[in-house]
């Protein structure tokens, strides 16, 4: 924990007649600048020199001009202390921590573990000028500034910043260490979106470095998902199996990480090959024998049989964003506001391997302009005969995915559709939007509702092409009570 002592000061001013004066003019310039609003005079205009305030402003800080007040920042692991002569006035309108101490006192000491002593001229430097530049590894110390002294501005700011620069490219990763630290801080709205961000981009995280810093309780999270996007549950069971060998966790907690694999959306060869070659599989084959064993089964037997005898309704059964070609088609759009487009594909019925040879047909269509009925052209009175024109920008992407055939085969099976959108950010390509819909709707309800595809520099177009990814989910529906 950070310590905070100071000294009493010797009799001396409030504050000091510089940092008065700056405060004076920024008053001032404030006030002329409400004038001019008010005025209904066209010959009126806002002079605003606040550009130059904040310049002189950081010469303040710079120069110690006027200085009232001493702050020695203190590591342990260091004798030395870095001093800043600071105002008390402009701290204290900032930091209610800051306005707190300089009642009693104007030298300082604060004790900052290295990673935030480091920071902590930037962190002044915001005080005074309302503004700061960080890096990627810089977030959290200054995050954990903001918060010990309740400068909340800076607390929201970088809480922002986190969650716009999870796709930053780092060489470490840095998404895990911040899901971690958002929740040490209980901030549920950046614990959300790192955690989105790490389940729609996991194929990329399972061969980073990264990957080895996912705690248990983050790990099981991720497990339990259904919207997890990757290749496949075999690359799932890998990366598991990786960071067990790395943690060597207790028992019941391996076998808790093991038993959520998704087995039966493993093929059988793969499943016997896992039984030869995994180490960890031999070392806690007990806990998951069940699992296999009816994995096996659930490949054997047709799934309207299985379906008799297990509850297929829980999510050992159900697909995750699987990226494998069996279950979907990428489809890249050039020029996506041009026109109307089509395209199909095939996938496999199910994951069962009785469905192995039974192949489904879709048709997808995309419009760049549909417009819903409310905005369709009509007749007008006014003009007999005439249609009012509908505008380009009033119309909305769409996308309707149907399949090409029916079947007696599809009995006891829905389909779940995933519209994956691939978009470039820092240099990479990864997923920032999914939607997902079910066999009652052919079409996705909001997809793309508020892109701009008319733009080349759309952030949902790479090269001026618009990347998806549609991934068809095959779910499984018990035809009867299950016998217990």
């Amino acid at each position: 924990m950070a310590r905070l002592t100071g000294t009493r000061p010797a009799p001396a001013r409030r504050w000091g007649c510089t940092t008065a004066a700056f405060l004076l003019l920024l008053l001032l310039t404030v006030q002329a600048a409400q004038k001019a609003d008010l005025s209904g005079d066209t010959t009126a205009a806002t002079i605003n020199h606040s550009l130059t305030l904040l310049q002189r402003l950081q010469e303040l800080l710079q120069n110690g001009n006027g200085s009232d007040a001493v702050l020695r920042v203190r590591t342990a692991a260091s004798d030395e202390a870095k001093v800043f002569h600071t105002h008390q006035l402009l701290l204290s309108l900032q930091s209610e921590v800051f306005e707190s101490l300089f009642r009693n006192q104007s030298v300082i000491t604060l004790y900052e573990p290295p990673e935030t002593a480091a920071l902590f001229e930037k962190f002044i430097r915001y005080l005074y000028c309302g503004g700061v530049s960080i890096l990627l590894h810089q977030a959290i110390p200054m995050h954990q500034l903001a918060s010990k002294y309740r400068v909340w501005g800076l607390q929201r700011g970088v809480a922002d910043y986190m969650k716009s620069h999870l796709a930053s490219e780092s060489s470490q990763g840095h998404v895990v260490g911040w899901y971690h630290y958002a929740v040490r801080i209980g901030d549920a709205a950046l614990q959300e979106s790192c955690l989105q961000f790490l389940a729609w981009n996991l194929s990329a995280v399972l061969g980073s470095a990264e990957w080895g810093s996912v705690s248990v309780e983050l790990l099981l999270l991720l497990l339990e998902r259904s919207d997890l996007v990757l290749h496949s549950e075999l690359e799932l069971y890998t990366a598991v199996e990786s960071w067990l060998g790395h943690w060597q966790p207790e028992g019941p907690v391996a076998e808790r990480v093991l038993r959520a694999i998704r087995y039966p959306m493993i093929a059988p060869s793969q499943l016997f090959q896992l039984q030869v070659r995994s180490v960890v599989l031999a070392r806690h084959y007990g806990a998951v024998q069940d699992l296999l064993f009816q994995a096996f089964q659930f490949h054997a037997a047709s799934p309207l049989h299985f379906a008799k005898y297990f509850d297929v309704n829980c999510s050992m059964f159900l697909p995750r964003n699987y990226l494998a070609p069996s279950w979907g088609s990428q489809w890249v759009i050039n020029n996506p506001a041009r026109d109307d487009r089509s395209t199909s594909f095939q996938t496999q019925l199910g994951p069962s391997s009785h469905d192995a040879g039974k192949k489904v047909t879709w048709n997808v269509l995309f419009s760049p302009r549909w417009l819903p009925i409310s905005l369709r052209p009509v007749y007008s009175d006014s003009v007999s005969g005439a249609v009012q024109p509908a505008r380009i920008e009033d119309g909305r992407p769409r996308l309707v995915i149907t399949p090409a055939m029916s079947s007696p085969d599809f009995a006891g099976v829905s389909f779940q559709k995933t519209v994956l959108v691939g978009v470039r950010q820092q240099g990479r390509v990864l997923v920032k939007h999914a939607y997902s819909f079910h066999q009652s709707s052919d079409e996705v309800a909001d997809f793309l509702a508020h892109a701009d595809l008319q733009k080349r520099t759309s952030e949902y177009l790479i090269d001026n092409s618009l990347h998806l990814h549609i991934i068809i989910k095959p779910i499984y529906h018990s035809l009867i009570k299950v016998k217990k």
